[in-house]
């Protein structure tokens, strides 16, 4: 089996040697090679040392955009407007109703401070606040997201943050105007047209121009992704993301051509990309196999296509549902379709998944676009104990606690002799000189 043919492995759950083969499918190194590695390394440090003088350099190097200020780089409020305008009506109102929908759905995440006074007059509680500032990454050149631009400021924007400053490659001086258009619509404070690890640096570390941020967000190449890893610490990141992967389980009662471009969808993205069938049903495999051949061809990226589901793809066969259920568990993928009848029976039996497409309407495509649940997931199997970004992503907690003269004759007892217990003396005296005489 090559990337050349288009094939995908053929798998029964019911084979002792399955799971064996399932992890080896599963398994991907995130980690940045030696090359990408030291790249990435001086490019923070060139940053960091000499703020604007690197990016500007490393823009000319790598965009080939040759200015000769950072004030060059910011695009005018008057200049995203315009990208607006220019969208055809069709464009604007699917941007507009797209952001619409995620807005509505993430103003239902916003959590809110609360706080309780016990009897004796201690007040316990927890202050919710915006992050000050916020940086957002978006891709540009080849791939351009306006997708992302409302993914990603929408939530930070019904959160509260102060201000939304947004970076993006435009090499050659080439610009996405869906992509100005997205961060107009969004309320975009700041945008700044440089890209690569030289944006995160210059976002986690503050340059002359450009004010250090407390959070980065956005997907990026192999460049940006371990610019980030190493950044985080100084600021916050959202995650660092694998390449996307879908897991459709089907009882054979959906239409097969859905199944097969609904893999397809996944597979485009990247040749590293993960697309999985689980299904009860021998002879629908065969159909979805059959689907697979007869459509490939068709698909502009069907180069690309063919090396994703030969690489890392995967039809499987399992006895039943249950059996299905639990070894989307063990995958816990980013994004799962239950294409079955009764669907909402089975959400249930899910436990670890970045989103959950229930029934043979839910396709995944519309996920990513405007169905309102946020498209930046968990991959890697990382759905085990993460979460999609969301509107807390950008609030952070703070715990508040009011200790009354009444109940501080209580608890500073308890500290002591949890201090002394502990070897830490100076902490049950702090406690002990609350205490009445």
């Amino acid at each position: 089996m090559t990337a050349e043919t288009g094939k995908i492995r053929r798998l029964d759950a019911r084979e002792p040697e399955f799971l064996a083969t399932l992890d080896a499918l599963l398994a991907f190194e995130g980690g940045a090679d030696a090359r990408i590695d030291a790249a990435v390394s001086e490019i923070l440090r060139a940053v960091r040392t000499t703020g604007d003088a690197a990016v500007l350099e490393y823009t000319r190097r790598f965009d080939h955009l040759d200015v000769k200020t950072m004030a060059a780089l910011e695009l005018p409020n008057s200049e995203l407007k315009a990208a607006l305008d220019s969208l055809t009506v069709e464009q604007r109102e699917a941007l507009r109703l797209a952001a619409d929908r995620v807005r509505v759905y993430h103003e239902r995440q916003r959590i809110e401070s609360w706080d309780y006074v016990e009897a004796d007059g201690t007040r316990l509680g927890q202050k919710v606040t915006p992050l000050d500032r916020v940086g957002l990454y978006v891709p540009g050149g080849r791939a351009s997201y306006p997708s992302s631009v409302l993914m990603n400021a929408i939530p930070a924007k019904v959160a509260g943050v102060g201000e939304l400053i947004m970076v993006v490659p435009t090499p050659n001086g080439q610009k996405n105007p869906l992509v100005l258009a997205a961060a107009a619509i969004t309320g975009v404070d700041r945008v700044f047209t440089i890209g690569g690890a030289q944006a995160v640096a210059a976002l986690a570390y503050g340059t002359q121009t450009l004010p250090q941020v407390d959070k980065i967000v956005g997907p990026g190449n192999a460049y940006v992704a371990e610019a980030k890893r190493r950044v985080f610490g100084t600021v916050g990141i959202d995650m660092v993301a694998g390449p996307s992967e879908v897991l459709i389980v089907s009882d054979g009662s959906g239409h097969a051509d859905w199944v097969a471009m609904d893999l397809f969808a996944q597979a485009e993205h990247d040749e590293l990309a993960q697309s999985i069938l689980l299904c009860t049903d021998a002879g629908f495999i065969d159909e979805v196999a059959d689907s697979i051949d007869r459509l490939l061809p068709t698909m502009p990226r069907r180069e690309t296509i063919a090396a994703s589901l030969a690489n890392r793809g995967a039809l499987i066969h399992v006895e039943s549902l249950e059996q299905a259920c639990a070894i989307a568990n063990r995958i816990a993928p980013e994004h799962l379709e239950l294409a079955i009848d009764n669907a909402d029976r089975w959400i249930d039996r899910i436990r670890h998944a970045g989103a959950i497409f229930v029934g043979h309407w839910a396709v995944e495509a519309l996920g990513d676009y405007c169905a309102g649940p946020n498209h930046v997931l968990p991959t890697m199997r990382s759905a085990r104990f993460s979460s999609p970004l969301g509107v807390y992503d950008f609030q952070k907690r703070t715990s508040l606690i009011q200790i009354s003269e009444a109940g501080v004759q209580s608890l500073a007892h308890v500290a002591s002799i949890l201090a002394h217990g502990e070897g830490l003396q100076a902490h049950a005296r702090s406690a002990e000189m609350r205490l009445r005489r």
